[in-house]
């Protein structure tokens, strides 16, 4: 049995895809409503920070892995002392929980990163601003942000004091001044076997991932092979199991660095559900269960996924007849989430031998579903 802590969407996904090979799973969610735990029939209600209800939840579990990052370091420490096999284990995730340990780890096994370092106060932060170009900067905390939270691009020293009023660490970063976003995903087990999925281009708004296209369009083929050899490189010095998506940057000179490591499936991502042989939530599931991987290649020649965020949704039947007949080939994934403004509720894919066709297709039907659009 596969034990989830989390209960959001990329559980839903993992159990969906999970269903074809017989893997029994159990959740820990917070609530009975969360995405994962309408559809997983094992689910136990609890608190993912507190030790005993983590050991009672894994206790007839063979492995335990991970909706989401915010479990506390020491407790998944605790558990892999008593015996239980944590995938990723704590080690390897605390690179995706803590941005500070990240950076350190990086820079320690000579990965390309923009120029950072941890700040104090204001003041630091714009010492820091003067060792490069200036501000803007980027700060984030150093521990429980995602999707654009916990992350500010500061233009002076006024603006620097937000992010230290959560009391806790803040690390600085130059803004790279890049050409377009990209990601890199492999997934690996622990006898060592990896495998690298086509390299894409992610387009973020108010930074959520909004759309991918994979593989990323006119990228070179010297830098993908640089950028999957990269997260093959980290996921093996890190010692991670399972899938790991290396978020970068592409510079307007030609080079490639490191944004952010996300250590579980990534919406980056979510494209492979249709578009590759293997998805990356079998995949994960695959590698946490130590079982030979699937093949990532895609199916198609293009592949774009576009995030279905917030909206108004009057009547989903309705919008689904429109959908579905205007695009027999679209494939619709949706979250059972309740609707809040700019809220990841759900995705759709499409695939093709045409870009253009299949990045309008994709972008109109999610439109539609948001009810950005009524034709």
């Amino acid at each position: 049995m596969v034990g989830v802590v989390g209960g959001g969407q990329l559980a839903r996904m993992m159990h969906q895809a999970g269903i074809p090979l017989g893997i029994r799973f159990k959740l820990l969610a917070d609530t009975p409503q969360e995405s994962a735990a309408q559809v997983v029939g094992t689910t136990v209600l609890g608190d993912y920070r507190d030790l005993d209800t983590l050991r009672a939840f894994a206790a007839d579990c063979d492995v335990i892995t991970f909706d989401h990052e915010h479990v506390p370091t020491e407790h998944l420490r605790t558990l892999q002392a008593e015996g239980v096999a944590v995938r990723p284990g704590p080690d390897a995730l605390v690179n995706a929980q803590d941005k500070g340990v990240m950076r350190a780890k990086l820079d320690s096994i000579g990965v390309p990163c923009p120029r950072h370092r941890l700040v104090a106060d204001p003041a630091d932060v714009t010492a820091f601003a003067h060792e490069g170009e200036g501000y803007p900067v980027v700060l984030k905390t150093v521990r429980g942000g995602y999707d654009g939270k916990g992350v500010w691009v500061v233009r002076d020293e006024t603006e620097a004091a937000a992010p230290f009023l959560a009391g806790v660490p803040v690390l600085a970063e130059e803004k790279v001044d890049f050409r377009r976003e990209l990601a890199a995903s492999v997934v690996r087990s622990p006898s060592g076997q990896a495998v690298a999925y086509p390299v894409v281009e992610s387009l973020q708004e108010n930074g959520i991932c909004a759309e991918v296209t994979a593989p990323a369009p006119d990228l070179d083929p010297a830098l993908s092979d640089e950028a999957q050899q990269l997260a093959l490189r980290i996921a093996g010095e890190l010692d991670i199991t399972g899938h790991l998506a290396v978020e970068l940057f592409q510079t307007r000179d030609g080079r490639i660095l490191v944004n952010e490591l996300a250590m579980r499936p990534h919406n980056s991502g979510h494209w492979s559900q249709d578009g590759a042989v293997t998805s990356q939530f079998e995949n994960h599931l695959r590698a946490v269960l130590d079982l030979p991987l699937g093949d990532p290649r895609p199916r198609a020649k293009w592949t774009v996924m576009v995030n279905v965020l917030g909206g108004d949704y009057p009547d989903m039947y309705r919008a689904f007849l429109h959908c579905m007949a205007r695009d027999p080939g679209l494939k619709i994934h949706m979250y059972g989430k309740d609707v809040k403004p700019g809220r990841k509720v759900g995705h759709v894919n499409v695939f093709g031998d045409d870009l253009e066709d299949v990045r309008e297709r994709a972008r109109h039907a999610a439109a539609y579903l948001r009810g950005t659009i009524t034709e």
